[in-house]
């Protein structure tokens, strides 16, 4: 077999991987599934340093009981737990997953609430496969079959994007905002280096309020505050969704602009994907 050939069965590999991983998440047995998932509450909110990283997020407690023994736990997370948390007040429920027997293990998460079907692998790899069989035809042939891979590729992608009902139900939650003061109290700081060698330094203010309700609310944001790292200190006002704290903007109208510019995103790329399907299938 030569070496062609073997390039031609780059698919095995990935296929391989996607009926394993839907195997084991019919069957119950990813990592996830075996996991133990509860959902805790924060039951103590610290503040970032000044001039720290915000990738570990607010240093909060979390609180939650383990089934098995009914034992509470009473744990930090300091970062090295999951997702880092971008918005805190004590009493907000979080979900938290670990190994069974191992509570001390638990990890926060907030990103990806569906990873507890263990399937996350999987979908990224069909992902990945159905980009290298868009690459494949295109390559062997030609353009209009090129035409036809990407545009049904970019066709899934809008037709899948959550950014239109994110955009729309945050709209919805924010016609209601309630605004009250704010206020700067310390800001993170990130240095990188780009391609060139160059630093790149990336603010983060930290920002308290108080709702209408009482309810103290600690966020990292970049969103809306000019000249992030000179703005300790700086007071603001904050507009909140009332029965979601993690909606929240310092702009009104520039968050309606760019939920509105997502969803028109959406659009272009869904009217794009679908003419160049249609092209390409004229040009075969």
């Amino acid at each position: 077999m030569s070496v062609y050939d073997l390039l031609e069965l780059w698919w095995v590999v990935p296929v391989g991987v996607v009926l394993l991983g839907y195997g084991l998440s019919l069957a119950g047995l990813t990592r996830a599934q075996r996991a133990v998932w509860l959902t805790a509450r924060i039951v103590e909110v610290g503040l970032p340093e000044h001039g720290t990283s915000e990738r570990p997020g607010i240093p909060v407690t979390v609180a939650f009981q383990d089934p098995a023994t009914g034992q509470e736990f009473v744990l930090p997370n300091d970062g090295r737990h999951g997702d880092a948390v971008k918005e805190a007040w004590v009493g907000r429920e979080v979900d938290v997953r670990y190994p069974p027997g191992k509570p001390h293990r638990y990890r926060i998460v907030l990103l990806n609430p569906d990873e507890k079907n263990g399937r996350v692998v999987p979908d990224c790899t069909v992902a990945l496969l159905l980009l290298g069989l868009a690459i494949h035809a295109t390559v062997v042939g030609g353009w209009p079959w090129a035409l036809l891979g990407f545009g049904s590729l970019l066709t899934a992608v809008a037709a899948l994007s959550p950014d239109i009902r994110t955009a729309r139900t945050r709209d919805a939650l924010l016609a209601s905002a309630a605004a009250v003061p704010a206020r700067v109290v310390a800001v993170t700081k990130d240095v990188y280096t780009d391609a060139e060698g160059g630093e790149i330094v990336n603010h983060a203010p930290v920002v308290t309020f108080t709702t209408r309700e009482g309810v103290h609310v600690t966020v990292l944001s970049r969103d809306g505050i000019p000249k992030p790292g000179l703005s300790l200190g700086r007071d603001l006002t904050i507009h909140y969704a009332p029965c979601d704290l993690t909606v929240h903007t310092l702009d009104l109208a520039a968050d309606r602009r760019a939920n509105a510019q997502a969803v028109g995103t959406v659009i272009i790329l869904l009217v794009i994907g679908v003419a160049a399907v249609v092209t390409g299938a004229l040009r075969l």
